[in-house]
């Protein structure tokens, strides 16, 4: 999951970094809300993070603008400002959630993770397809009820496809998903990704389809009667 950071203060945003990465996510940093609106122009994000006193572009009009081109991106604000007229307003400005500086990261995380699940229209915490589950707050898959042992790549491909359940998903949105702005995309490491996925799902009753020229799906495997 690609998540885009907008927080000036640079010392809150490396500290965020490190700790989103641990927990697998890819994460663009942006420290101006001018950049910030560029990016959101011509880049794909499963989540915003984003602060509201930046320079260049306040983080309000980032958001008026983001919204007024019709992009449904889940933005959860980071705000100093705790009072009711300013979480009111920043919910009517089309933001979906806030959080009051100083957060704690285990509190952030779990917005993160609900916003995550709402966007994919996902209710359930725990995503299952034939034997295979995900654990969507901790971000881990399981065969059977065994930890199934995946790569960070491999990971974050099949977590996409599960949080799309049943839906395609596309080669370039896979990529999105998985490499930052500053990395080189590579459509063709999402097809060794999936090769080696299909592989290691086997015998987990849940299979990734190909479908040509649209994408991939995640579904449970179809016996023939």
């Amino acid at each position: 999951m690609r998540l885009l950071l907008v927080e000036d203060n640079r010392t809150l945003a490396d500290w965020l970094q490190r700790t989103l990465r641990k927990e697998n996510y890819t994460v663009d940093w942006l420290d101006n809300g001018a950049d910030a609106d560029y990016a959101l122009r011509h880049e794909t994000y499963d989540l915003v993070l984003l602060d509201l006193a930046l320079p260049q572009l306040a983080g309000q009009d980032v958001l008026r603008r983001l919204r007024a081109r019709g992009n449904a991106t889940p933005v959860l604000v980071l705000t100093a400002n705790n009072s009711i007229g300013s979480r009111v307003s920043e919910l009517d400005q089309g933001a979906d959630d806030y959080v009051a500086k100083p957060f704690e990261v285990e509190e952030l995380e779990a917005r993160i993770r609900v916003l995550l699940r709402r966007s994919s229209n996902v209710a359930n915490p725990l995503i299952q397809c034939g034997e295979l589950r995900f654990d969507s707050n901790a971000r881990e898959f399981y065969v059977d009820g065994q930890p199934l042992a995946l790569t960070p790549r491999e990971r974050a491909v099949l977590e996409v496809l599960a949080m799309k359940l049943g839906h395609t998903v596309s080669k370039p949105a896979l990529a999105q998903s998985l490499y930052s702005f500053d990395a080189s995309v590579s459509h063709d490491a999402i097809e060794i990704y999936v090769h080696r996925l299909r592989k290691k799902l086997e015998h987990s009753g849940a299979t990734i389809v190909t479908l040509r020229g649209l994408g991939y799906l995640l579904r449970p495997v179809h016996h023939d009667a």
